[in-house]
């Protein structure tokens, strides 16, 4: 099998500012918006991180171009296999095209049709699998061997995380440019990729900074393990309109990072998650799926205390699926 470079170099804040680098003019730098209605809401200052505005949807080409940029050219050749319930698989796809990489994509069954969608639209072969029985991870590292691929992990590998943690680098430079200290960073939180690279560049960049995750309930293995200390695993056999951030564990390499990086985890509602939707579509005018709506749903909930405080949080992905949107925007009326 083709091996990645470097898989467990270390992640450092240096390596997020070179993959900032790669990613100028690549990327969209989105914008920190602020909204009276939901400053009020929260009883302190907001800064919103709309990465629904990003290309592919959400936050993931950021370190899927980062990984794709420094494969080697024999590495682009043969191509690359990624696993990814549509953020990812959207991230690498985009990538691999603007390299002329072949990507392979395991993607479930069930995945918003919207994401399938899309995937195939930027060139991309998918392999469906079942979510609730199958190991995605198992069936892309079988196919990276068959066919001699990269991999793309969804979050686990250093050009992954230092990638995603450019979203950080702009979220405490635009801060700065607003006149905001940052209080708090409240992010949405998977397997810990974009938790990671934020972290590690705000400790950097801004050390008085907390970082929180926020996590969909029963899916809310990030913090369960920070306060455990070790890596416990989720019931992926639950249905959750968050499939997004519906990761079984934290990674290899993004638990130790947020194990000495991370304060406090918030986990949310589906209800939650719906009021935050709403609210982002009739307030801020923006679509989020549900795995991009927790942290949000987080400062609204009150289950994250903004009071008084200055607080960034992330809009990490919109690629909702047309007909469970229509349907939670229904359930306001």
């Amino acid at each position: 099998m083709t091996q990645m470079a470097d898989p467990d170099r270390t992640i450092t804040a240096e390596g997020v500012r070179a993959a900032a680098k790669r990613l100028a003019g690549q990327a969209i730098r989105t914008p920190l918006i602020e909204n009276e209605f939901l400053n009020e809401a929260a009883g302190g200052r907001v800064l919103v991180k709309a990465e629904v505005l990003q290309y592919g949807g959400s936050f993931k080409i950021r370190g899927a171009f980062n990984l794709v940029s420094k494969l080697s050219p024999e590495m682009r050749a043969q191509g690359i296999v990624a696993w990814s319930s549509g953020n990812h698989a959207q991230g690498v796809a985009l990538a691999a095209r603007h390299f002329g990489v072949p990507a392979t994509i395991v993607m479930p069954a069930d995945a918003p049709a919207l994401k399938t969608k899309n995937v195939r639209a930027y060139g991309a072969e998918i392999v469906s699998y079942d979510r609730y029985s199958e190991d995605r991870e198992k069936i892309a590292r079988r196919i990276a061997r068959e066919r001699d691929m990269a991999l793309a992990p969804s979050y686990d590998h250093p050009d992954i995380i230092e990638g995603q943690g450019t979203l950080g680098l702009e979220v405490i430079e635009d801060a700065r440019a607003l006149d905001a200290d940052l209080d708090a960073f409240v992010i949405c939180c998977g397997g810990g990729g974009l938790t990671s690279g934020c972290a590690l560049i705000a400790e950097a960049m801004s050390p008085a900074t907390q970082i929180w995750v926020a996590e969909p309930e029963g899916y809310d293995e990030a913090w369960a393990s920070i306060e455990a200390g070790e890596r416990l695993t989720a019931d992926i056999t639950q249905r959750t309109i968050c499939d997004a951030i519906a990761t079984p564990s934290l990674g290899r390499l993004t638990f130790p990072i947020m194990q000495r990086l991370v304060r406090g985890g918030l986990a949310v509602t589906e209800k939650e998650v719906g009021a935050a939707m709403i609210f982002a579509f009739k307030h801020l005018k923006l679509v989020i799926e549900p795995g991009g709506a927790v942290a949000l749903a987080a400062v609204l909930s009150g289950k994250f205390n903004a009071r008084g405080k200055t607080t960034a949080l992330t809009l990490s992905g919109g690629n909702v699926d047309p007909a469970l949107f229509a349907l939670i925007l229904a359930g306001d009326q």
